[in-house]
């Protein structure tokens, strides 16, 4: 196995807790990542404007892997590579969720956009992004910046049977999963967290062997299987933790610094 020079995890679920903090286990467990030589980024499906406080905290220097992967951007949050959904597509897929009768954000690199303030996860969103919505009544002037929309509902089951109905709307022409039970994010086709990783190991003149991931939902399926040694958190489906070569504690036990304690001794 190659020696790991790359640690790459998720945010939501994996490197915070559930309230969003990120612990002192876990900073100690990046700054132990520094010293050994040992590269650190994040990718998640939250937008470029939720990734910024976790960038000095962390000693982020690598570019940042958001919207799911489908962006990069540096440590200042500027745009390396920027994919957006095409405005046809985008407005397929307000559609299906206006259909279904979830609320609907869309993101652009720089702004959240909302038609409903008063939606059920609004507040829990600003609290984890750290950032505000900007409320709008149409979201077509909106549909050629879009970068990803999402459908919010605490109906897991109803968010299931809309995950499948956007797959079969949207086709190839956009990936659509859940983030999390209650969030199905609609973002760029051919772009994941498994093509950030390709795309940063590649930056980096490294193997994908090379390459840590650490992870909680099924988006982190696709880095898991771009890289030499994937971690699912204690806190994961089954399903998840299948597909990954270890499994660790949970997001609330300090799962991703007990990931990093492995990596260390695999590295």
């Amino acid at each position: 196995m190659a020696r790991i020079s790359l640690v790459v995890s998720d945010v939501d679920g994996t490197l915070l807790t559930d309230d969003k903090s990120l612990t002192d286990g876990a900073k100690a467990a990046v700054r132990k990542l520094h010293a050994a030589g040992i590269g650190f980024s994040i990718v998640s499906s939250r937008p470029t404007i939720g990734m910024g406080f976790l960038v000095e905290p962390l000693a982020i220097a690598l570019p940042i892997g958001a919207f799911n992967g489908s962006s990069t951007v540096d440590a200042g949050l500027k745009p390396i590579e920027q994919h957006l959904i095409a405005p046809e597509v985008a407005k397929r897929s307000l559609d299906v969720l206006d259909a279904f009768g979830v609320d609907i954000w869309l993101f652009t690199n720089d702004r959240w956009y909302t038609r409903n303030r008063a939606g059920e996860y609004v507040a829990s969103e600003q609290h984890a992004i750290k950032a505000h919505p900007t409320v709008i009544a149409d979201f077509a002037p909106h549909l050629s910046q879009a970068c990803k929309i999402v459908g919010a509902s605490s109906d897991a089951a109803l968010l299931q049977r809309c995950e499948a109905a956007m797959k079969q709307a949207v086709g190839r022409e956009a990936t659509a999963v859940r983030s999390q039970t209650y969030y199905l994010d609609v973002t760029p086709p051919g772009h994941d967290k498994g093509t950030f990783v390709e795309g940063l190991s590649k930056r980096l003149g490294i193997s994908t062997d090379a390459v840590a991931t650490i992870g909680d939902m099924e988006n982190d399926l696709p880095m898991f299987a771009r890289s030499g040694v994937s971690f699912a958190m204690g806190n994961a489906a089954y399903e998840i933790k299948k597909r990954a070569t270890h499994v660790t504690d949970s997001n609330e036990r300090d799962g991703f610094a007990r990931a990093v304690e492995t990596v260390l001794k695999l590295a």
